[in-house]
């Protein structure tokens, strides 16, 4: 059985109009591209059925495939069920809008809308309680950071007031010893200056390594005081950039808000 090219190159022309005509907006040409796309796959089913032959009832031989003639039949009938379905739908939308334009379904984009209106709402929130609960933990580290300068120099004026108390202790039980064995007032005076004298020689050898741990102490708290503004610094900025988000996010929404609201979003 051979089968001639130009059937089919019809069909592919006539399926290709009709896929054409059904992608448009206008229900006008919808209609045309299913009548169309309609009669190439009738044709395609024709032409795949084989050449032509006798009645199937007259005989056994050179007889011609019913089984294409019956789906072309069925095919017919569909095709015009669907063609009187469009053009109700033409005339209904004709009387309504003057317009046989497929329009968009604004109730479809207002449920989007309002979705993706929910969604940053929720992000706006999340964004909004994690950068409350960074402030508070920014602000409980500088507490503890306080906290624990503070209790270093208590520490310290402790440490110093307990060293003064056991000095003047010394102090007391040394000049109560010199009472006891009889040391006169002018005598005590005499050996507070010599010891005075072997003190102030005494510090003239320690006085440069006293000025050294004064300045490693000064240099130290300098260190930390210069850690403590850094880390000060980087947490006033995490805030100022969480802020600058949450502001951006806050924008954003509004501006879908208002895109939400658009009156050529409301329809007729």
């Amino acid at each position: 059985m051979t089968v001639s090219l130009l059937p089919f190159l019809a069909c592919c022309v006539l399926i290709t109009t009709g896929a054409t005509l059904l992608l448009e907006r206008s229900l006008v040409r919808i209609l045309a591209g299913v009548i169309v796309l309609g009669n190439g796959v009738n044709l395609l089913i024709v032409t795949s059925g084989g050449g032509s032959g006798g009645p199937p009832f007259t005989g056994t031989t050179g007889m011609a495939d019913p089984l294409p003639q019956a789906m072309v039949l069925t095919a017919i009938v569909i095709t015009l069920g669907v063609t009187a379905f469009l053009l109700a739908l033409v005339h209904r939308s004709w009387q309504l809008t003057g317009s046989d334009e497929v329009q968009d379904d604004t109730e479809d984009r207002r449920v989007r809308l309002r979705a993706r209106r929910g969604e940053l709402g929720d992000a706006v929130r999340a964004r909004r309680d994690a950068y409350r609960r960074l402030v508070v933990e920014q602000r409980a580290e500088l507490a503890n950071l306080e906290a624990e300068q503070a209790e270093r120099e208590r520490l310290e004026e402790a440490d110093l007031e307990r060293r003064i108390a056991r000095v003047h202790d010394e102090l007391g039980q040394w000049m109560g010893r010199l009472r006891q064995e009889g040391v006169s007032q002018e005598e005590l005076e005499d050996r507070f200056e010599e010891a005075g004298l072997r003190a102030d020689a005494a510090a003239m050898g320690n006085l440069q390594r006293i000025e050294q741990l004064r300045e490693e102490h000064r240099r130290g708290r300098e260190e930390q005081a210069a850690r403590e503004k850094a880390l000060r610094k980087k947490l006033r900025r995490r805030q100022r950039e969480a802020l600058k988000q949450m502001r951006a996010a806050i924008r954003e929404e509004r501006e879908r808000q208002a895109l939400a609201l658009d009156p050529e979003l409301e329809g007729e």
